[in-house]
């Protein structure tokens, strides 16, 4: 038997269609139930279905009043606060295309952005850093948009562009994934599939309301079925969860595997009485990590798998919990497949490259400005995700790591040829190379290696970066050497690095 995993499409999407009239489409039929909780431990703010779904539209009014029209661009330089979701929801409402950015990123790196997107207008918070545009909308102004008269659904082509997420490339320059209004309706195969989620659920995320992982599954997610999704106030710190959980009545966790893996630290017992299961993704969970939770919380977790390019499609769930170290299976209504260098599915059980199939209503509608690396991607009828993996006779799908080599940051990929431009200017520095480095069990840094005629403090190389680089893709440690390991046509070996890293903590 051939490694394809395919149980029949989804439904296929209404038309016409637009993404956020999806997302809350609960709010009539239940305009008093709570749509979020921003918790802290003594308390929370409160929206209603009735409040959110107000706030959104009027945003989106207030977008057509300042003389914005559909099918413009709008750069997010927003912080971690309601203010987000909000403005996200409400560009889409009326057509517009949001673009969501990390607060991390700094004005050089926004500029690339500008320069790229070419954006109507830049959604602004004057203490995130961003490079100039003459048309900014602030959050007073922003704010103030939420009390307008509602705008009508700007209702249209499933296929439209919808909104455009950042990912690293190969090359070192940050590509810009275009998405469509459909990649909302394709979210509902994680319902089931990942997360066994209902609409008396509450659901806790531990991100960023400015993180896209949770945009999708701690807030847009839960709305569009009626569930009510809690987000912990800004600054809260990852010690208190356990506590704001059970205050809060959470049945539902989501987080990064980082953020239990602080959770559980020094605690040999985490009272959840109201927790169902937690859910992981952004990276890959740990089997030590998996089993720890597990035993200290009575719960399961599981994990899933995605991009993106095409969010999370192959996960463990409720319904279906992975076996051994799996990552689980392909979510019903997906259609994956596992290919070999032919890109032709390879027998069960062999490895080779996870593809998505191209008519995947999550998938992207490619790569803005450009369509030749978007046309890359694609083989044949199948998208090539770059991450290796083998399938089991029942459609489970073990991870085998990347085929390139992009490393993680609490989630986010980044390039190691971004890290290393960066730093190659720095004077004394012959020679860098970047590599993700496992530093303890469950714990893995970017770390950055470097050729010159003497070290250099790390603190003066973490300074320079410091205004160059977001502070997620920023190495964590710095290990010199006299020369760095290359091949026999000079070129660096990055994936050689890692075994020059030191036993003992570098400076």
């Amino acid at each position: 038997m051939l490694s394809i995993f395919d149980q029949g499409p989804p439904p296929p999407c209404p038309a016409p269609f637009n993404l956020a009239a999806h997302v809350l489409r609960q709010a009539e039929a239940m305009p008093e139930k709570i749509a979020l909780s921003v918790l802290r431990l003594g308390g929370s703010e409160d929206w209603s279905y009735a409040r959110l779904a107000q706030a959104v539209r009027g945003t989106g009014a207030g977008f057509l009043a300042r003389g914005l029209r559909p099918g413009q661009i709008l750069l997010m330089r927003l912080g971690n606060t309601v203010d987000f979701p909000i403005a996200y929801l409400g560009a889409m409402a009326v057509g517009l295309v949001p673009v969501p950015t990390s607060t991390q990123l700094t004005a050089p790196e926004t500029q690339k952005m500008l320069d790229d997107l070419a954006p109507a207008a830049v959604l602004r918070d004057p203490e995130i850093a961003c490079a100039d545009h003459p048309n900014q909308i602030g959050l007073e102004e922003l704010a103030a948009m939420r009390d307008l008269p509602p705008c009508d659904w700007d209702m249209g082509d499933a296929e439209r562009l919808a909104y455009i997420v950042y990912t690293s490339g190969t090359s070192g320059n940050p590509r810009a994934v275009a998405h469509a209004h459909r990649a909302i309706w394709a979210r509902q195969m994680m319902v089931k599939g990942w997360y066994g989620l209902t609409p008396e659920d509450r659901l806790c995320h531990a991100g960023a309301f400015n993180w896209t992982y949770t945009l999708g599954t701690g807030l847009m997610d839960p709305w569009t079925i009626g569930a009510t999704a809690l987000i912990p106030e800004p600054g809260t710190e990852i010690t208190h969860l356990p506590e704001i959980l059970a205050a809060h009545r959470a049945t539902i966790f989501a987080a990064a595997p980082g953020v239990y893996r602080r959770m559980l630290r020094g605690r040999d017992r985490l009272e959840l009485p109201h927790l169902r299961h937690g859910l992981s993704a952004g990276e890959k969970l740990s089997p030590d990590l998996h089993r720890q939770w597990t035993r200290l919380t009575g719960t399961e977790l599981h994990e899933a798998y995605g991009m993106s390019e095409c969010s999370t499609f192959i996960s463990s769930s409720p319904a279906h919990p992975a076996r051994g170290e799996a990552l689980g299976r392909p979510q019903v209504g997906r259609r994956i497949a596992i290919l070999g260098p032919d890109d032709q599915p390879v027998p069960q059980g062999e490895p080779g490259t996870i593809a998505i199939h191209r008519a995947d209503p999550g998938l992207m509608l490619g790569y803005l400005n450009a369509p030749e690396e978007s046309a890359a991607r694609l083989h044949g009828d199948w998208f090539l995700t770059g991450d290796q993996g083998a399938m089991a006779v029942d459609g489970e799908i073990t991870y085998l790591g990347r085929n390139d080599d992009m490393m993680n940051a609490g989630g986010y990929r980044v390039s190691p040829v971004e890290v290393e431009t960066a730093l190659a200017p720095y004077p004394g520095i012959e020679q860098v190379g970047a590599a993700e480095v496992e530093v303890k069990p469950g714990t893995s840094v970017i770390v950055a290696f470097y050729s010159g005629p003497h070290p250099i403090p790390a603190a003066e190389l973490s300074t320079y970066l410091d205004p160059r680089l977001a502070r997620y893709k920023q190495p964590r440690a710095f290990v010199h050497l006299d020369t760095l390991p290359t091949g026999a046509n000079g070129k660096l070996l990055r994936r050689a690095l890692k075994a020059y890293y030191p036993q003992e903590p570098v400076q």
